[in-house]
């Protein structure tokens, strides 16, 4: 009778197949939403709504960029008589209107709403990382009274809804003249990713030996040198993995941009299921603001997914 090891670290081939098998099918789940919505966006108003649904390009539907040219610029309808005296159409966006007898009368506002969310977001964020740090380090290193009461009313900030606290900031903000502003919108995300900051940066501190500190200040270093010579870069790792569940946050934020911002400082989330077609919602160009407005985000976390890979893992294992 024989029996057959098998190491206790390594997985077993079944194993492995299941585990594969799992990704690879929440990897299709996840990403059926993804690619209804890049489909949509080449669709026209009347494919985008036909049943059965047209899924295949070429096949279906023939591509068309209607749902861009519908995302960025406002078209008027007029009559035929008017567009037969107007000169040829100059551009792709022209000619589609044309061909649906309207005319392309200027710029939407998508581009002004996609600029206000880059600098909303990352502006939030970058202040975040930078205090949050700071705060971090501070937790980690020195003896802070009530250091744990602290911590847990810091946690706590994060716990509450946004629209629980709505109403009293629109009053604040309307008293200091912060509505409809981009630094009032910054100060706002700030608040609320410090404390998320606060608890992912104290963790990756905290795994930093103290001792590498103290040999830098026997060395001749101040604590602020040591801080920035010695702790930061090798905190990298946790920062970078930080800025991205902040920029995530302040990206995709919907409630405290409805209701504190309407022009001057409005995001794209609030502004994208606004765009009216004729007769009805526009789905395609709903669909093309929607994919574009995912693009930056989706760039910035493949850049660094090394790194929040890294940083989710860190710690896991002591030596």
């Amino acid at each position: 009778m024989s029996a057959t090891a098998h190491s206790v670290v390594q997985p077993s081939t079944g194993a492995k197949l299941a585990a594969s098998v799992v990704v690879v099918l929440y990897a299709l789940v996840a990403l059926v939403p993804l690619v209804w919505i890049g489909l949509t966006s080449i669709k026209t108003p009347q494919d985008s709504i036909a049943y059965p649904p047209k899924v295949v390009p070429f096949v279906d539907f023939t591509p068309s960029i209607e749902g861009f040219c519908s995302l960025f610029t406002t078209r008027s309808r007029q009559t035929p008589e008017y567009i037969a005296s107007l000169p040829p159409p100059q551009g792709a966006c022209e000619e589609v209107a044309r061909s649906r007898s309207m005319v392309v009368v200027g710029s939407s506002n998508y581009v002004p709403r996609f600029v206000n969310s880059l600098i909303i977001a990352f502006g939030s964020t970058a202040l975040s990382i930078v205090l949050g740090t700071a705060t971090a380090y501070a937790f980690s290193r020195f003896r802070v009274p009530l250091k744990d009461d602290l911590l847990f009313f810091i946690l706590s900030t994060r716990m509450m809804p946004p629209i629980a606290v709505a109403i009293p900031i629109f009053l604040m903000y309307r008293e200091l003249g912060l509505s409809d502003t981009r630094l009032g919108m910054i100060l706002l995300y700030t608040s609320v990713n410090v404390s998320l900051a606060v608890w992912l940066l104290k963790g990756f501190i905290d795994e930093i030996p103290r001792e590498y500190e103290e040999a830098a200040m026997i060395d001749g270093y101040t604590r602020l040198q040591a801080f920035r010579m010695v702790v930061l870069p090798q905190a990298t790792t946790g920062i970078v993995a930080t800025a991205i569940f902040c920029l995530i946050f302040s990206w995709n934020e919907y409630a405290f941009a409805v209701l504190l911002t309407s022009g001057a400082a409005q995001t794209a989330p609030p502004f994208i299921p606004i765009i009216i077609g004729e007769g009805g919602q526009d789905w395609p160009a709903v669909a093309a603001g929607t994919a574009l407005f995912l693009l930056p985000i989706l760039v910035f976390t493949v850049l660094l997914r090394k790194h929040l890979l890294r940083g989710i893992t860190f710690g896991a294992v002591r030596k």
